[in-house]
């Protein structure tokens, strides 16, 4: 079972009580008549990075901003990543299943985790993409139409210098004022990343034409491409493509 079958049109109540006609698809992601993608917005790039170990050639991150679609979708374009999974991160691995995660109580948050070649691109090159166009970090529990703990946006880092280097970013653009209220973004220890099933994997690349993914997601990734054209890639880098 996917979110996007039979649409309903309703008339959502938005934040800031804007009401727009929308259409509810199965399992409750909303798609509106109008893009309820995050604006995205030019920021700094990070004072302070995570530098490369000597030799290294492959790392791993994670993060959450809402649906793991548009996130995924987002990473898959950039340069220098492996590899993008959606999943699941922050409660149990035994409660790791999407409609169990979906009544908000697991402590999961829907999660994508980047397999990047450091060499190519850098943590904070991540973070900045991450802030910059994945998601809005002002919003804690809900982004675009979705809302819920499972939607909120943090970051789990998988070592003390992730930890440093998201505290430091995020200290960084509050200061600037880059947006117009605080971050409210939250940096977690990692518990244990868990795929999500395998319909959601590359759901952006498969459902172009999808209703949640043209109007909240694809802007995501044109947006990528407009703000980091150096770090955008035209071909995706694909979960499917690695099981062939």
């Amino acid at each position: 079972m996917t979110r996007a079958k039979s649409p309903t049109f309703q008339i959502l109540r938005l934040a800031g009580g804007i009401l727009l006609a929308g259409a509810l698809l199965a399992g409750g992601r909303y798609a509106v008549s109008r893009s309820a993608a995050e604006d995205a917005r030019a920021i700094p790039a990070p004072m302070l990075d995570q530098p490369a170990a000597a030799g290294a050639t492959s790392e791993v991150a994670v993060f959450a901003g809402g649906c793991f679609w548009g996130v995924q979708g987002v990473f898959q374009h950039v340069k220098g990543v492996t590899s993008a999974v959606s999943g699941y991160d922050g409660g149990a691995k035994e409660t790791a299943h999407y409609r169990v995660v979906g009544t908000g109580t697991t402590g999961h948050a829907e999660s994508v985790r980047v397999t990047f070649d450091p060499r190519q691109v850098s943590y904070g090159k991540l973070l900045q993409i991450y802030f910059s166009v994945a998601h809005d970090p002002t919003q804690l529990n809900r982004q675009g139409p979705d809302v819920g703990t499972q939607y909120r946006s943090a970051i789990f880092a998988m070592n003390p210098e992730q930890e440093k280097v998201a505290k430091a970013y995020i200290a960084q653009l509050d200061a600037a004022r880059v947006f117009p209220t605080a971050i409210a973004t939250k940096i977690e220890a990692d518990k244990g990343f868990v795929a999500a099933e395998d319909y959601h994997q590359d759901f952006l690349t498969l459902n172009p034409g999808n209703p949640y993914i043209v109007f909240n997601d694809l802007p995501k990734v044109e947006n990528l491409k407009k703000l980091f054209p150096e770090s955008y890639r035209t071909e995706p880098v694909l979960v499917s493509a690695g099981r062939s």
